[in-house]
């Protein structure tokens, strides 16, 4: 027998010392090739609880159908760097994906060579326009979570980007699909008032850290149109005044004190009635799949720029001490 040959021993031993090797060379995920083409979600920032509340219901033990087969394969965490509210998620986030199963990279680029679609879950608004742009290049879908951006400028140069690359992409906060909101008749509205906490962050404007939630509810009813706010602005809250071009009025209000909660009253020809309370991610969640799936976006683009247009000119009104400001004005400075 020729003495080249190992004996079993030595085979085995060789043969286990080249699957480590291998596993350490080249790492592979058996939860990602078990996912259907075209159903690998990956998720860039891991700052931000929707993240985790996403990966739950995607990555459950026995998804729901409705989720269409998508499942999380693989993670980003980064995220915002300088917000420490936001920073201090990322390990304990991090570290609970894993145990769904979704494989943490260490780049986008990395990230956009395991997966068919994004959620670009940043809670750093300012991260956005940048981070968007990898994605879009790429050729995927892309679902932005609130805010889109950090300043209306960016807001509209990712809805350029989209165009550029021709792939559509949406944006929405959770409270489009606020308790109540299946009751309206959009075509009988005749006005609204919203509200929802508005907590300020000094690296984003006022409202589009958090009173986003409020006016997105707000336009979720009343609808495009607005053609000037005025706002009121004091320590403890923001009261934001809209009128459309069609005479209607819409309000919100953003507060920083008392209790923390969401809801409105939406005044119809036909009677008036209660949004609230807050109904949860899945109703969303089932938006972005469904986007995912066809392509067709649940909030346009028209939509998107004007709730932000909005804000902007309510921060416009803060600065000018309540003035009048009209979206057209703001909207010509972003551009």
């Amino acid at each position: 027998m020729p003495t080249s040959y190992p004996n079993r021993r030595q085979f085995m031993q060789r043969a286990a010392l080249g699957s480590v090797v291998l596993s350490l060379s080249e790492p592979t995920s058996f939860f990602s090739s078990s996912v259907a083409p075209g159903k690998r979600v990956g998720i860039i920032g891991l700052d931000t609880s929707h993240s985790t509340a996403f990966v739950k219901v995607l990555n459950a033990p026995t998804p729901d159908p409705a989720y269409l087969g998508y499942q999380v394969v693989a993670a980003y965490p980064y995220g915002s760097r300088d917000i420490e509210s936001s920073t201090k998620r990322i390990p304990g986030y991090t570290e609970e994906v894993k145990k769904a199963g979704v494989e943490i990279v260490d780049s986008i680029e990395a990230l956009l060579r395991k997966v068919d679609v994004v959620m670009l879950e940043t809670n750093d608004g300012r991260l956005h326009r940048e981070q968007a742009l990898h994605v879009l290049k790429a050729g995927k879908r892309l679902f932005i979570d609130k805010p889109i951006a950090a300043s209306l400028p960016d807001v509209l140069a990712i809805f350029g980007a989209a165009r550029q690359y021709k792939i559509p992409i949406f944006s929405a906060s959770s409270l489009r699909h606020i308790k109540g909101i299946e009751a309206v008749d959009k075509s009988k509205v005749v006005g609204a008032d919203t509200f929802s906490p508005a907590v300020l962050e000094k690296t984003h404007p006022d409202l589009f850290w958090y009173g986003i939630h409020g006016v997105e509810t707000l336009y979720t009813v009343m609808g495009t149109g607005c053609r000037q706010v005025v706002r009121i602005h004091n320590e403890g809250t923001d009261i934001v005044v809209g009128t459309w071009a069609d005479g209607r009025v819409g309000t919100f209000r953003g507060t920083r004190t008392g209790k923390h909660d969401y809801g409105g009253t939406v005044f119809t020809q036909t009677g008036n009635l209660t949004l609230g309370p807050y109904g949860g991610y899945d109703p969303l969640l089932k938006d972005i799949v469904r986007y995912f799936d066809t392509g067709e976006v649940p909030v346009t683009p028209e939509e998107t720029i004007e709730i932000f247009a909005f804000m902007e000119a309510a921060d416009e009104s803060k600065r000018r001490g309540g003035a009048p400001v009209t979206l057209e004005s703001v909207l010509a400075k972003a551009k």
